[in-house]
């Protein structure tokens, strides 16, 4: 929550008794545990029964908007009273403006939040905390439209504002967002500038903390865009020792004196949450899929305690990306069942936010479509992909996208024609469409599964020795793994069983320490038919034995998702997601193909 009830009072001149009375009680419900919110609420409306003076009328609007707008799903009645707020006094408006404008995104009503906050803007020129904040707001409505140029124009007024006003501290937040909106290519030598200045400049501790963790966050993120997660080893370390340490200080130690420095792009809270997502997302691309887990867990019991008091929509954004990368890991160690309750769990988060499903719905039917593939509905992989590519203009989810389709073209062996045209728009080899060094890898993997399935074993292997060198180069563990066992399958078939031996038992080492419940099970398949044509009967027999358990496992995992109500999601490809979903009679006919 942006402001404290109990701490409303300090602008109001002269309070009544019966005032600070009633606002002590509010907030004393607001922080109960749990919180007694309607109590609250009743408080803060039984001020208006003692026909107050208009300021404390118009604060009192601000404080209900406030409470009903962070802890209720009353936005109209929430709304009502934000808009009472705004016409009122300087201190009331700005305040109004901003979260009015925050509610009206949440709404989807991008149009009515932009020329409320040019007008706050417009007004606040003397108020610096506001102006800079106000600021910043608009700048990432544009940045969610994807109207970068204005954003960056935002920004640099941001800048050089707090330049004027002398707040070095709300100027180089300004500059390191300016990063955000950067193409990959040209960020790397700004983020050594960037790196320079954060590190020289003597200020607050706090806010120096503050923005080193600010920094580091853009700097990780933009390693992984890149698909570079050996490279971003050092900074994410450096980022969670920043996090540690910015949690030893007090909010309330050093004071600034400049009301500009007031500024904070994050509460201490959220940052803390947001370094263990973006360590999620480096182990899940890691293929560190337990460490992954463990973050995970972490940062949603931390969630779970914020949204109790807060329900900021970052924070929902912020549980729905980790969510998001824990399905992914769910399906690849083989628990299928839990990560289709998990991408129900997204959609129902999205139904409480039209905002959020509209910059979410593509990641959603992404992550239905590999599901899909998962339980062998390749049809409805290809319907949830082809929904995906439709919704989004994210270039690295586009090629993610893409990457995944075409591996269901090539398991479905009769789509050529599509197929050829997905391949030429990711050519690894010219003009491949992103800087992503993982998404480029496994463009190589898609072209040496091709070649394998057609029988081009020397363009299989040129292609998968090519991924392999790239994935080992940035520790990128399944991609490795996939790509080993693949040329162990292709060394078997031409016959050199020795060669295919060395490929597929450090694929087997890898997948398990992953772990890759797929290439688990292709990898004991192939070592048990590896083991029988060397003579090792021992050995054949303990990896049929290993393959058996596998399978069993992959089985009534299977049986479990497909029996799921949720299984219907398979079907959704347009519009909202569906809120109720019909019981399944049993497993689906897919799975007699699954093993």
């Amino acid at each position: 929550m942006v402001v404290v009830i109990g701490k409303m009072a300090s602008n109001v001149e002269a309070p009544e008794s019966w005032y600070l009375a009633l606002l002590g009680f509010a907030e004393h419900f607001r922080t109960s545990s749990p919180p007694k919110i309607r109590l609250c609420v009743h408080c803060l409306q039984a001020v208006f029964q003692f026909k107050p003076p208009q300021r404390v009328e118009a604060r009192t609007h601000l404080q209900l908007g406030s409470v009903l707008y962070h802890h209720t799903k009353n936005s109209e009645l929430a709304r009502s009273h934000l808009e009472k707020a705004i016409p009122q006094f300087e201190d009331v408006k700005f305040e109004a403006a901003s979260l009015l404008s925050e509610l009206y995104c949440q709404q989807n009503l991008v149009d009515s939040a932009k020329p409320l906050l040019r007008k706050a803007i417009q007004i606040s020129q003397q108020t610096p905390y506001w102006h800079c904040r106000l600021l910043f707001q608009l700048a990432q409505l544009h940045t969610l439209e994807k109207d970068l140029v204005s954003a960056c124009d935002l920004l640099g007024v941001g800048a050089e504002y707090a330049r004027v006003v002398g707040s070095e501290y709300t100027r180089y937040c300004n500059l390191d967002l300016l990063l955000m909106e950067r193409k990959l290519g040209e960020v790397h030598p700004l983020l050594t500038l960037c790196g320079t200045i954060v590190e020289n400049w003597q200020g607050n501790p706090i806010q120096k903390e503050s923005l080193r963790v600010f920094f580091l966050v853009l700097q990780v993120t933009h390693y992984l865009d890149a698909g570079q997660v050996k490279s971003v080893k050092p900074c994410l370390k450096q980022l969670q020792q920043c996090i540690q340490t910015i949690s030893t200080l007090h909010d309330d130690e050093i004071l600034p004196s400049n009301p500009a420095d007031l500024f904070h792009w994050l509460p201490k809270e959220h940052m803390c949450v947001l370094v263990y997502l973006v360590t999620v997302m480096h182990s899940m691309q890691a293929g560190y899929l337990e460490k992954a887990q463990k973050y995970t867990d972490k940062a949603l019991m931390q969630l779970e305690k914020l949204k109790m008091l807060d329900s900021s929509p970052i924070l929902s954004t912020f549980q729905v990306i980790l969510l998001e990368h824990i399905i992914m890991c769910r399906l690849v160690t083989g628990h299928k069942a839990t990560a289709l309750q998990e991408i129900s769990q997204v959609c129902q988060l999205c139904q409480q936010s039209p905002r959020l499903f509209t910059n979410h719905a593509a990641q959603l039917h992404t992550l239905l479509g590999l599901y899909c593939i998962s339980v062998n509905c390749m049809d409805n992989a290809e319907a949830q992909f082809t929904a995906a590519l439709r919704l989004t203009t994210h270039q690295e989810l586009w090629a993610f996208i893409v990457t995944n389709l075409a591996s269901v073209y090539i398991r479905e062996g009769n789509r050529h024609q599509e197929l050829y045209s997905l391949l030429e728009r990711i050519n690894p080899d010219h003009n491949f469409p992103v800087s992503s060094h993982c998404l480029r890898a496994a463009a190589f993997y898609i072209r040496g599964l091709l070649s394998f399935f057609q029988g081009r074993y020397n363009e299989a292997k040129r292609f998968l020795r090519e991924t392999l060198k790239m994935s080992n180069a940035e520790d990128l563990n399944r991609l490795t793994a996939c790509s080993l066992v693949l040329l162990g399958h292709i060394f078997y078939v031409l016959g050199n069983h020795r060669e295919s031996n060395n490929m597929v038992v450090p694929a087997m080492q890898l997948a398990s320490k992953i772990p890759d419940m797929s290439v688990q099970l292709w990898s004991s398949a192939l070592l048990k038919d590896l083991n029988k044509a060397l003579g090792n009967t021992i050995d054949a027999h303990e990896a049929a034995q290993m393959h058996q358990n596998f399978s069993q496992q992959l089985l009534q995992d299977h049986i479990a998702a497909c029996s799921l109500p949720e299984h219907n999601l398979i079907s959704w490809t347009d519009g909202p997601p569906p809120g109720q979903f019909q019981a399944q009679n049993g497993p689906t006919s897919s799975l007699a193909s699954l093993l």
